[in-house]
């Protein structure tokens, strides 16, 4: 790409960034990731905008929209709505209590769910009239749903700025009928048919008493999920059961389905994939798990866009395993640190980036170094950052499929890599279906 045609990519990073950093060194670092790396210029501009310490979702710009015209892929959104209703729900997320609000929208053209992942930050109400920005959508159960995350901002309205048609009164917030990929956090009354690849029973110790808690793993053509189930429903491996009336809590970030003695449950005969299919992880983008909040055991593939600090050799307390600096443990104090392996890699797809955490197994491998050549080349340096420079090598600006559980805090996504490998991305392919849909379109 020329200079006159990175000149208005470089101009929206400078605004991103607040015009603290040069444009000749954000068209340098523009150029780089362009025709060294060979990236994409979509992902090039997040990674530029992220590695000179700006926020690569600033990037997306909102386009106004009525409800019913939302497809369930927009990235970036504004909408002049009206709250029909507004519905609190305390959830549990790393060990912290956090509120958000659920409900529905109307404008003009009719309504849609929504969901509003802070309540401090989204106060909303019931007949309060609102310019939603920078929200996002997601496709749920063939329809869209609206979500106010980080990135939403809202601003009052007057309350004549929509007309609603007449006779539009509050609906419910009712129940819905989703697929495990559909689940997130806060949703009541579901209904899912899927097959138990596994349960077990233990007994809890509850305010009513002792009870005996059965969990395992359901799963349909979209994912595996963790149940726990409140009431003794019989159910065995390998039936395919129908639950309604089950309720989505989060652990970690991760959807859970839940469901007591007020739910349905009944077997339903119908064709199923088999448990190995069933069993294997389930290909998602990360707009898609940004969406729900995270998944269990999920295939993530993108361009490795950053190596973080902290990457490489490090060392852990012998006693609880957290990270030693200075040989100072930040529960017991001054200690021996032992040496460890590891990566942490920011994996961009072009819709959104996570962090991916990789364990001294998957980082030999990938980097083809053992701890001990680690250390040893470490202390022959007497820089123990040459390593993580092995790593940039290897991976920067290269492609990467990660599997395991995706989890989000307040520093975004977060996977817990049990898999990783290079892969080449199927160009041809994709260029071969690219031409056959233009040919369609003419």
């Amino acid at each position: 790409m020329e200079k006159e045609e990175l000149a208005p990519h470089v101009s929206e990073i400078s605004r991103v960034l607040g015009s603290k950093v040069s444009e000749d060194q954000i068209e340098k670092e523009l150029d780089t990731y362009l025709n060294l790396y060979r990236v994409s210029l979509e992902t090039a501009k997040r990674s530029v905008v992220r590695k000179l310490g700006g926020d690569p979702n600033a990037l997306n710009k909102g386009v106004q929209k009525k409800l019913s015209e939302l497809s369930g892929s927009e990235q970036s959104v504004d909408l002049l709505v009206k709250v029909l209703s507004a519905n609190r729900k305390e959830i549990e997320q790393n060990g912290e209590i956090r509120t958000l609000i659920y409900g529905l929208f109307a404008d003009e053209s009719g309504t849609m769910p929504y969901t509003a992942w802070d309540a401090d930050r989204f106060p909303l109400e019931r007949g309060q009239v609102l310019m939603v920005r920078n929200a996002y959508t997601k496709e749920w159960n063939g329809k869209p749903q609206l979500n106010l995350g980080t990135r939403a901002t809202i601003e009052s309205q007057s309350a004549d700025a929509v007309k609603l048609p007449e006779g539009m009164d509050v609906p419910a917030y009712g129940p819905t009928t989703a697929k495990v990929a559909e689940l997130l956090e806060g949703m009541n009354s579901v209904t899912l048919t899927a097959k138990i690849l596994s349960v077990e029973t233990r007994k809890i110790e509850s305010q009513e008493g002792a009870k005996t808690l059965f969990s395992g793993m359901i799963a349909d053509d979209t994912g595996r999920v963790q149940f726990s189930a409140w009431h003794d429903f019989n159910l065995k491996k390998d039936e395919v059961v129908q639950i309604r009336g089950a309720y989505v809590r989060s652990w970690r970030g991760i959807p859970q389905l839940n469901f007591g003695e007020r739910a349905e449950v009944s077997r339903v005969k119908s064709p199923f994939p088999a448990d190995l299919d069933l069993s294997k992880p389930k290909p998602r983008s990360i707009a898609e798990l940004d969406a729900v909040g995270g998944a269990f055991d999920v295939l993530v593939a993108g361009i490795v866009v950053d190596v973080k600090k902290g990457s490489g050799l490090i060392q852990r307390c012998p006693q609880c395993n957290r990270l030693v600096q200075n040989k100072l443990c930040r529960l017991h104090g001054k200690v021996e640190g032992q040496y460890d392996l590891r990566i942490k890699a920011v994996v961009d797809d072009g819709a959104g980036s996570m962090t991916a955490v990789l364990n001294k197994d998957i980082t030999e491998a990938l980097v083809g170094i053992n701890l001990e050549q680690a250390i040893k080349e470490a202390r022959d340096a007497m820089d123990p950052e040459i390593i993580k420079e092995r790593i940039e090598e290897r991976l920067l600006a290269k492609p990467l499929e990660v599997r395991g559980n995706v989890i989000s805090d307040d520093y975004g996504l977060m996977m817990i890599v049990s898999e990783a490998r290079m892969f080449v991305p199927e160009v041809r392919a994709d260029a071969a279906n690219l031409l056959a849909e233009l040919e369609g379109a003419q």
